[in-house]
């Protein structure tokens, strides 16, 4: 993880994990369809905010991942908030193609538990 320059007024309401990151539910904007849950640090809120498409840290390979980079399945984001603790991100997005990496529409398409 680099340097952030995301705005100090922003990463003080930020409450991190141990590792720096906080999670990010991502849902559909216009449907509240949830699509799948990803980790930011404040280096990739910063660079989602000011670009407005999704840019996430992945944990499994230690670097930035800008969402539909190579898949062209991409994130255009509509609004980011903030949930009451500060702990968790929602980031509402216009998805275009699959958001799983597996090629499903949501990442919570592997069967309901209850």
């Amino acid at each position: 993880m680099s340097v952030s320059n995301l705005a100090p007024d922003i990463a003080a309401r930020l409450k991190r994990s141990p590792e720096g990151l906080v999670p990010a539910v991502v849902q559909q904007h216009d449907t509240g369809e949830v699509l799948m849950l990803a980790w930011m640090d404040d280096e990739a809120l910063h660079r989602t905010l000011t670009t407005r498409e999704a840019t996430y840290w992945s944990r499994s390979r230690n670097e930035y991942w800008l969402k539909g980079a190579t898949s062209g399945n991409t994130q255009r984001v509509v609004s980011v908030a903030l949930d009451c603790d500060g702990d968790t991100l929602l980031l509402r997005v216009d998805q275009t193609g699959a958001a799983c990496h597996t090629g499903d529409r949501t990442c919570f398409d592997a069967g309901r538990l209850l």
